[in-house]
């Protein structure tokens, strides 16, 4: 993309410190000129807020805004999880503590395995649901679902992706998440349709 001379650098910031996440918003994002993207990697002394909110929303709310604040810049802060209804929503947002406060990816999928053992067909129907909130100091100015549909197996595949992914088979595919690679994923993730909706907030910031 050609870059205007009326465009102008803005700084955005990533508000994790998860490098899966980070580095899948800086794939989904670096074709937007001009725009230097940071995340919390950069400021090691910045403490996040506890994750308070009872929604996917209002943590990425609470988040994006915190930061923005705090560091004086624009930033996005998503936040996403697995949610099986069969399981009265969970993991939901307590998906990356699923298995406990300091648990692992593998813990969480061990869990989710045990608590999903007795699910068949239509019953281990699952979504991952990302919520991706735009703040600036002022404070927040736009927020984005996405959404990614698909079913949980009954054993792990693939060595690739984080989190559930070798769970996670999304509807009309017949590979995990974790077999697929990243650039496959990064363009029908819940992350990458939650941050297509709010690119043109983005692209705004520029001119």
């Amino acid at each position: 993309m050609e870059v205007s001379a009326k465009q102008k650098t803005i700084t955005l910031i990533i508000a994790s410190r998860n490098v899966h996440k980070i580095r899948e918003c800086k794939a989904i994002l670096s074709h937007l000129p001009n725009l230097d993207l940071l995340s919390l990697l950069d400021f090691p002394k910045y403490v996040p807020p506890h994750e308070a909110g009872k929604s996917f929303e209002e943590n990425a709310v609470l988040k994006a805004v915190h930061a923005s604040k705090e560091l004086n810049h624009w930033t996005i802060a998503d936040d996403s999880g697995l949610v099986v209804p069969a399981l009265q929503s969970a993991p939901g947002i307590f998906s990356a503590r699923y298995a406990g406060e300091h648990a692992t990816d593998a813990d969480n999928r061990k869990k989710l395995l045990q608590e999903m053992r007795h699910l068949k067909d239509d019953d281990r129907y699952a979504y991952y649901e990302c919520c991706v909130a735009l703040a600036s100091p002022d404070g927040v100015k736009k927020t984005a679902t996405g959404y990614c549909e698909g079913t949980i197996l009954t054993k792990e595949k693939g060595g690739g992706g984080f989190g559930y992914d070798p769970l996670f088979v999304k509807h009309e595919y017949s590979k995990s998440f974790a077999e697929l690679g990243e650039a496959v994923k990064n363009r029908i993730s819940h992350r990458r349709k939650a941050l297509d909706k709010i690119l043109l907030s983005l692209e705004t910031l520029l001119y």
